[in-house]
């Protein structure tokens, strides 16, 4: 006998069981839409969605690099100080000028990415815990900003800043930037085997070492990617501002993790992935509308989405446990 026929059918519940933190956010998503519509008829209107997404694009951004490094068990708590240096940096230097713009933007990158390297080599060699040495390289790096601008600093040109108000085919530029970044990362995690050497490492990384699997090359490549996509939500905020803010990657450090957690990531490390993350950066994104037709101030909808991270979070140890 065959083992097709052999092998036990999974129930629907067991087939659902991997996807079931995408499923759940995916209903908030549609609970939210539907609230919105309730609240306002102009909610539903295509630049209202529209306008969402956009201003989604850079927690996109940096949340697609804090789920690497949560997938692969770590995290990064530098990447808000690292918003705020490359926004500061690049206003600062390209002052205005035109010509200045591809150089100093590719510098950045190049220097957002090396941070998250740095962050790395010292997590591998001191083997200290992501956690302390990303929550001190975020303060060197938040020190550093504040030595270079006290306040609002350079400016950029126009034609920089069409890289947030742009759009292709009727769609932000950002997010179709975002959704081509999310799928290239969503099947080199799937298909490609340094892809399956994060989740090897986050979810055992000792067995994962004992197996010959490349750990230092899989911490230095998610915190290199973290570094970058903070890089690029700095990049993409100057570019939505026009100038250099030294506190405006604060909030950051927080939000990026909210997605990653909403979207069923597991903190634990091993379990999930970008797809949840992007919708999650969605949903906050949606909330964060909603709370804005209510004229909910700023930190109000800091509190709300602390209050939803203690409740991912709830819901996390309960998964980890079921698991």
């Amino acid at each position: 006998m065959s083992d097709a026929l052999t092998a036990p059918r999974l129930s629907v519940s067991d087939r659902l069981q991997p996807h079931a933190g995408l499923l759940v956010v995916c209903a908030l998503l549609l609970v939210l839409l539907g609230f919105g519509v309730y609240l306002d008829e102009r909610f539903s209107r295509l630049n209202n969605l529209l306008n969402i997404a956009e201003q989604s694009t850079d927690l996109l951004l940096v949340s697609l690099g804090q789920t690497l490094t949560i997938l692969a068990a770590g995290i990064d708590l530098s990447v808000g100080s690292t918003i705020s240096l490359i926004a500061c940096l690049g206003s600062g230097l390209i002052n205005g000028d035109a010509s200045r713009v591809l150089p100093v933007v590719a510098g950045l990158l190049v220097l957002a990415a090396a941070v998250g390297v740095a962050n790395a080599l010292i997590v591998i060699w001191l083997r200290v815990h992501p956690l302390i040495v990303t929550l001190g390289s975020g303060a060197v790096l938040q020190g550093v900003t504040l030595l270079y601008a006290h306040g609002p600093v350079g400016k950029v040109p126009p034609t920089y800043s069409m890289i947030a108000y742009d759009r292709i085919f009727d769609l932000p530029f950002g997010t179709v930037f975002c959704i081509a970044l999310y799928a290239l990362v969503a099947v080199g995690l799937r298909y490609l085997p340094l892809g399956r050497y994060v989740y090897a490492v986050g979810h055992d990384a000792n067995a994962a070492a004992l197996l010959g699997l490349p750990k230092s090359m899989v911490t230095v490549l998610v915190y290199g990617m973290s570094g970058l996509c903070a890089g690029l939500a700095g990049l993409y905020l100057l570019a939505r501002f026009g100038v250099g803010q030294p506190y405006a990657g604060v909030n950051y450090t927080l939000a990026s993790i909210t997605p990653v957690i909403v979207g069923g990531t597991l903190l634990s490390g091993g379990r999930g992935g970008v797809i949840g993350t992007f919708v999650g950066a969605l949903l906050i994104g949606l909330l964060n509308n909603i709370l804005n037709f209510m004229d909910v101030s700023k930190q109000i909808q800091l509190v709300v989405q602390a209050i939803i991270i203690i409740a991912a979070v709830s819901v996390y140890v309960e998964r980890r446990r079921t698991l």
